[in-house]
């Protein structure tokens, strides 16, 4: 059962156990190989071993964004995931420790994986993330948790995910 009109190049995906393959020419991948160590200035996540993790800054790192911090300054987000419903506004609080426990968790182990903003929009939340998988992750989790109907829309040329979450 759809929960709303799926958007012009978006098509509905099933909520659990879908891979969503990843666009090879996403404008925030980095498209050369980043000196090591390589330090964000604004989040501090080194790039080392080829991929960026957390870890204390060396002395010698050079200094570039990682895609997280570029999409944030960019206001560009990955995943949007929409909560809405009497059951949401009731729980609204429990609902919202949930999402930020699951958002810490996966940025301590992916520092790529961040949300962006909350905003307020008549009676719902948006939520905007830096990743598609985080959005993903957050809507399965509150679904795991609270049931309620759950729709993803991925859009593949844009790299783009819409998660919405009602109850």
């Amino acid at each position: 059962m759809s929960i709303r009109n799926i958007q012009p190049g978006f098509r509905q995906v099933s909520s659990h156990y879908t891979i969503f393959q990843e666009r090879v020419d996403d404008a925030y991948k980095i498209r050369r190989k980043l000196p090591e160590p390589t330090v964000c200035p604004q989040c501090n996540a080194i790039f080392q071993k080829g991929r960026w993790q957390w870890f204390e800054i060396p002395v010698n790192a050079q200094q570039h964004p990682c895609p997280a911090c570029q999409r944030i300054l960019d206001h560009y987000p990955a995943g949007y995931l929409t909560l809405e419903g009497e059951f949401f506004q009731s729980h609204r609080d429990e609902i919202l420790h949930l999402v930020q426990n699951f958002e810490k968790t996966k940025k301590s182990q992916h520092p790529l994986q961040r949300i962006i903003a909350t905003e307020e929009q008549n009676n719902s939340l948006l939520i905007t993330t830096t990743d598609i998988h985080l959005a993903r992750g957050i809507g399965e989790a509150i679904h795991d948790a609270y049931q309620g109907n759950l729709e993803l829309q991925y859009n593949q040329d844009e790299n783009l995910l819409r998660v919405y979450w009602s109850r």
